[in-house]
């Protein structure tokens, strides 16, 4: 069986596309022993796709010049990830009429597409809705990682086939390392002017909490989890422009690579982070993480863990508290064990039904 993985892989610069694509990669080999898998994703684009606007996309779909349609038959399953959250449009029209047509020309190409664990909407277009309510319909499997994503498939009139939650629960667990204190994922994302939130208020929430942690004697290193690339929002230079800030006060570890994050993030007492797979990577170790969430993605995935410390940067009023408070709730680190046990109790269900699609 040929397996083509969309949106993922083991290559990108943001951890959290990694994630996928391990997980990805873990769960489809135990579940179709023997399988043979490609990823693809913006960062590894085929030749055969030429998806710079969806347009083009249409137009090989007619000209065949490229040889989508032939290269596309060459697989058995298409394994839709988006991501992990961009089965939405808030992230832009384009990008997810892109990645709709890649899933519809799956299917018309002889592929079972499956909706891989994921967020599903929120959809503001009618044209959003549009491409969602037909990648539903198309999907052999629908997999929602969290209860409103659950609702919002059935709200588009094709319910998911199994609540489960983020492949990262299904990574085997890393031998930890380092013996940091808290370590911080600072959002190179959410640093500058976005749609996502006030980037003013962003930045003084991230420097009140750091000032506070070292105030209190806490030991803060900064974790980037979108790693240095072209791409203006990575995490990398905003915490060495932090570091310089405080003066040397603070350390910054940079990744070398998905293992060397996950490792670290295990041998650390705390992780706060914008980043949701920043957080997730520690919960599925067991790690405690303070979310600060950007937008609605995060807490019904987190809420079904049953894990509570979740801050939306949009809806409090005082985020840099509510973050504080949350650091020293009781329990932490026994209530982290339970959500990782929790995680891989919802996301087990997931092989079995795709092993039946073969």
């Amino acid at each position: 069986m040929r397996i083509l993985v969309g949106w993922a892989g083991d290559s990108s610069p943001n951890l959290g596309v990694r994630v996928l694509g391990r997980g990805s990669a873990d769960l489809l080999h135990a579940a179709l022993p023997g399988a043979r898998i490609e990823f693809m994703d913006f960062g590894a684009r085929p030749d055969a796709l030429p998806w710079g606007r969806p347009r083009s996309l249409v137009r090989e779909r007619f000209t065949g010049r490229a040889g989508m349609m032939e290269w596309l038959s060459q697989f058995d399953l298409y394994w839709d990830t988006r991501s992990g959250d961009s089965f939405a449009d808030i992230y832009g029209i384009q990008r997810h009429a892109k990645m709709s047509l890649v899933h519809e020309f799956a299917v018309q190409a002889g592929a079972k597409a499956v909706l891989a664990p994921q967020t599903i909407g929120p959809f503001r277009s009618t044209r959003g809705r549009l491409f969602a309510q037909r990648n539903l319909r198309r999907s052999t499997l629908v997999f929602a990682r969290d209860p409103a994503s659950a609702r919002a498939a059935e709200g588009l009139g094709r319910p998911a086939d199994r609540l489960t939650t983020d492949l990262v629960f299904g990574i085997s667990q890393p031998t930890p390392s380092g013996d940091h204190d808290v370590l911080m994922n600072v959002s190179g994302l959410l640093w500058k002017t976005s749609d996502h939130v006030d980037h003013g208020s962003y930045r003084t929430a991230v420097r009140t909490i750091i000032s506070r942690l070292l105030a209190d004697g806490r030991r803060v290193t900064l974790l980037p989890h979108v790693l240095d690339s072209h791409d203006a929002d990575n995490d990398v230079p905003v915490s060495h422009t932090l570091q310089d800030e405080y003066d040397g006060q603070i350390g910054v570890h940079v990744p070398r690579d998905l293992d060397d994050a996950r490792s670290v993030i295990a041998g650390a007492q705390l992780v706060i982070g914008a980043r949701m797979h920043a957080c997730l990577n520690a919960l599925s170790t067991g790690t405690p993480a303070i979310a600060m969430a950007y937008s609605r993605k995060f807490q019904p995935l987190m809420a079904e863990l049953d894990w509570p410390h979740v801050v939306s940067l949009a809806e409090s009023a005082d985020a840099a508290a509510d973050v504080l408070r949350a650091v020293d709730a009781p329990a932490l680190a026994d209530r982290a064990r339970s959500a990782m046990t929790r995680g891989q109790e919802l996301l087990a269900p997931v092989g079995e039904l795709v092993g039946g699609v073969a």
